[in-house]
Parts: C-alpha cells; sequence; structure tokens
C-alpha cells in the first residue's frame, strides 16, 4: 500500500508540473507566428513603395531622434511628421531632377550629332543645313540656294527638301530635353501683295515648320517662340537679296 501511496503522489505531482508549465509554449508560438506576419507584411509594403519615398524614409529615420520628439508638444508623433517626409521626397525628386540636366547633351555634342547625320543621310543638301552654336544654344539654319528653295516661292508651303530635312532635324533632336525657339527669314527682296509682306512671310513659314517639326513627333509643349524677322536678320549682309537669306533657323536653348 505503501508503494502505490508513492505511485500516487509522483503522478499528481507530474500532472501539477504539467499542468503548470503546458500552455506557455503557445503564447510564444503566437508571438512567433504574429511577428512573422508582421516581417512579411513589412516587405510586402517595401516592394510596392516607389524608390523615391524609400530614399525619403531612410532619410527621416536617419535625422529622426526620439529625444526631439518627446520634448516636443503633447499629443505629436511621428504621423504628424509626414510633411517632413514629402519635403525630403521633393529634395529627392529635385536632385533626380538635377541629375537628368547634368547629363543634358552641350550644344557641341548636339551639333556633332546632327552633322553626322546630315553627312550620313542628306549629302546631297549638305549646303543648304548650316549648324553652329551661339549663346542660345544649337543653331540649325534650313537655307535656300539658287534653284534650290525650302520654301515655295510667296508662300509658306515647303518644299520636299525641306521637308527630308526637317524630318531629319526632328530624329535627332526630339529625344532631348532642351525648349526650342524657331525663326522666320527673308531676304530684302521687296515682296508685298495686299494681304501679306515679308513680315507675314517669315512668320507664317517659321510656324509651318514649327508644325512640321510636331509632326515629326517633336513635343510642342518644348517650343518656346516662334518668330518672323523679315529681312532684319540677314545671314549675308554684304548682298541682302542673297538666296542665303530666305531660310528657318531653329535654336536648342540650352
Amino acid at each position: 500500500m505503501e508503494d502505490n501511496s508513492k505511485i500516487v503522489i509522483r503522478r499528481r505531482k507530474k500532472k501539477s508540473h504539467e499542468a503548470h508549465h503546458g500552455g506557455s509554449w503557445k503564447v510564444a508560438y503566437a508571438d512567433f507566428v504574429t511577428a512573422m506576419m508582421a516581417f512579411f507584411l513589412l516587405l510586402w509594403l517595401l516592394s510596392m513603395t516607389a524608390p523615391e519615398t524609400k530614399a525619403a524614409l531612410s532619410q527621416y529615420f536617419e535625422s529622426f531622434s526620439i529625444i526631439k520628439s518627446e520634448s516636443q508638444q503633447s499629443g505629436t508623433s511621428i504621423l504628424d511628421k509626414s510633411t517632413g517626409v514629402l519635403e525630403i521626397d521633393k529634395k529627392t525628386q529635385k536632385g533626380s531632377s538635377r541629375i537628368k540636366q547634368e547629363k543634358r547633351a552641350t550644344p557641341e555634342e548636339l551639333a556633332a550629332m546632327m552633322r553626322m547625320a546630315i553627312d550620313d543621310k542628306l549629302q546631297a543638301m549638305k549646303k543648304q543645313v548650316l549648324i553652329d552654336t551661339t549663346p542660345e544654344g544649337l543653331r540649325i539654319q534650313i537655307v535656300d540656294n539658287e534653284g534650290s528653295e525650302i520654301f515655295r516661292l510667296g508662300s509658306d508651303e515647303p518644299t520636299e527638301k525641306a521637308v527630308q530635312i526637317i524630318r531629319l532635324v526632328s530624329e535627332n533632336i526630339r529625344e532631348q530635353p532642351n525648349r526650342i525657339v524657331i525663326e522666320g527669314h527673308t531676304d530684302s527682296a521687296p515682296f508685298k501683295t495686299v494681304q501679306k509682306t515679308n513680315w507675314e512671310l517669315s512668320t507664317s513659314r517659321a510656324s509651318a515648320a514649327r508644325r512640321a517639326l510636331e509632326n515629326n513627333g517633336v513635343d510642342p509643349g518644348r517650343i518656346a517662340r516662334v518668330v518672323g524677322y523679315a529681312d532684319q536678320e540677314l545671314l549675308i549682309r554684304e548682298d541682302p537679296k542673297d538666296p542665303r537669306n530666305r531660310r528657318i533657323s531653329i535654336i536648342l536653348l540650352q
């Protein structure tokens, strides 16, 4: 009987021990599962976040101080800092824009690119395309030659040669970010009808060149101005009636 009583006592102690420790692992396991869910949720959210936002959040937490936060007015929280995060994000975007601007091709690089394209594809019309740089930027001038006009006589309708040249120019400048100025010029030969002078003619030809650029894929938002100068900005000053004074200037601003 004594041995049996000892066995009963041991069993009771064992059951008491199991009852004391049996539920604790469930709590630990539940905490572990919750933590893993939170971790994978965080990974998913990060994968859905834009790179600029990640950079802004990273910069925010690098400069965040719990001491400063506690010393501020009661009731503030990390959520109240959202404006600061947005400001950092804007700075990041400005930095990205600055990098893009630094990578913009120089007028000299654009000029070299255009000359290569003209030599390669428009060798026969090479003399009618003048490329140089000015304080404003890259200037591409499409000029008349004797017997080889870029516009019909007294009209703003471009000839086939002008169409080909403007198409090639468009192909080489439409991916550039530079804003564009288009100028129309005439020679000093008197041209006057009831409704049109050299002023109107030069302006309408500049507008025709603008339309041609846009039809060939140049963003209309890049056009800074379109202007006609009549015979006030002669290319060949010593001969005001030289056909090369009749021209269109396309300027890519710096």
